[in-house]
């Protein structure tokens, strides 16, 4: 054993850009997603590499929020890596709590990160967070269903002919969904699927003197269309059924239709995992033909809480898990069709990951993402599927509740709505909006 810990801080002094002088063991929270439990497995290749030991702590993504936020804002220490996204990073950079990644290696090449996701994860032209995989979202649907049920999917579909699919597709006597959505509470869960609905039908969640807009028909006509859908051609309990859940579904054959996080492709076309890998197709997500498509842009990203007491070694991992390497990494072990997408322009300029069938998607569903324009009407904020304000987690998982209770027949949808604008303008004022 000493001889193994010795080999292994040689090899930190020898190949460590941060200089670490010794070996440290690093805990890092992270998502229970697909792409972040293949990142575990491939621990070892880092600390062949760096002498680093690695902890992980792996939480559903509700929790995972939960954990993080606490952490963070009470300085808890607990972790020298985060798993966070687009809405906290540039409010926890602004507050000082995050270690600027301003200083990463010429050869890890901050410049080949996708646009969208450097200016996503950055405040004021600092990086905060490296995006270990960056998404929209898209739907996904059974091709065999679609052919039989005789329609063709437009490569850019409305929301009345999704329903006019999950209509034609439901086959409750084979366990078919029509279509299968996120319902289950969680602003970041179904509360990020409703909100981009709701754009897509002219509803946003503030008007431009940041009054709560729950009162309004355009949320009324989204929240009433994506319960009758749901009701009508969706699974039962999908008010709990979140990412995956749904993806669990879809695998195995129960939905004609699963509208959400790009980053799924990979999953439902690998055919040690899914039963319809062979017979998906992929197009934007719905509009209502306002100008707004119903998808969202997101990164699951890395970061560093600020007082760590590893912050070399956590740079280490970052520039090695958000690398061109690690993505070369999961390609030659697993194939191309697996490597973490959305993140790095090279990716989509390789012809080998060119070939892949959701790539071409993919980015154009991010590409079609706006989060400084994400409504029909105006508003004064930022964000597609959060408002980029401290008090948005708080107030959103609070009205995905209220949301959740309807698809669980608990309450009405006008019960609902009228709770969701109490509750936002009581929040809003006592925050001083």
């Amino acid at each position: 054993m000493f001889l193994k810990n010795a080999l292994r801080a040689a090899v930190a002094l020898s190949l460590t850009a941060a200089g670490s002088a010794h070996a440290e063991t690093i805990t890092i929270a992270t998502v229970n997603n697909g792409d972040m439990i293949r990142m575990q497995g491939y621990t070892n290749d880092f600390t062949a590499k760096t002498g680093h030991e690695v902890e992980w702590v792996t939480l559903e993504e509700n929790v995972l929020r939960q954990r993080v936020t606490t952490d963070i804002s009470t300085k808890g220490g607990q972790f020298d890596i985060m798993t966070i996204g687009m809405y906290e990073t540039p409010i926890w950079g602004a507050n000082g709590w995050l270690v600027p990644l301003n200083d990463l290696s010429a050869e890890y090449d901050v410049d080949d990160i996708l646009p969208a996701m450097r200016g996503g994860l950055s405040h004021d032209g600092t990086l905060y967070a490296a995006p270990f995989y960056g998404e929209s979202s898209m739907i996904m649907y059974r091709t065999d269903l679609m052919e039989k049920a005789g329609l063709e999917m437009p490569a850019a579909p409305t929301w009345e002919f999704i329903r006019e699919a999950a209509a034609a597709m439901d086959d409750p006597e084979s366990d078919t969904n029509g279509v299968c959505l996120r319902g289950k509470a969680g602003w970041g869960e179904g509360g990020a699927f409703i909100t981009v609905t709701a754009n897509s039908f002219g509803a946003r969640w503030f008007d431009e003197d940041w009054r709560a807009q729950f009162d309004q028909p355009e949320w009324k006509a989204a929240l009433t269309f994506f319960v009758n859908l749901m009701n009508d051609y969706g699974p039962q309990g999908y008010a709990t059924n979140g990412f995956n859940e749904n993806l669990s579904l879809f695998q195995q054959g129960k939905c004609g239709m699963w509208i959400d996080a790009t980053v799924a492709a990979s999953f439902v076309t690998n055919p040690d995992d899914s039963t319809v890998a062979d017979k998906v197709g992929f197009a934007l997500a719905p509009d209502n033909g306002l100008g707004k498509r119903s998808n969202w842009l997101w990164a699951w990203a890395l970061a560093i809480p600020a007082g760590t007491q590893k912050e070399a070694a956590a740079k280490q991992f970052i520039e090695w898990a958000t690398s061109k390497g690690y993505i070369e990494l999961v390609a030659a072990n697993e194939g191309w069709a697996n490597v973490p997408p959305g993140a790095r322009t090279s990716l989509y300029e390789n012809p080998e990951y060119q070939a892949v069938p959701f790539a071409q998607m993919t980015l154009d569903s991010i590409n079609a993402a706006d989060p400084n324009n994400p409504t029909v009407k105006p508003v004064p904020y930022v964000g597609i599927q959060f408002v980029a304000i401290p008090e948005f987690a708080g107030i959103a998982t609070e009205v995905s509740q209220e949301f959740s209770a309807v698809y669980a027949g608990q309450q009405t949808v006008e019960e609902a709505l009228a709770k969701a604008q109490a509750l936002t303008t009581d929040a809003m004022e006592a925050a001083g909006y």
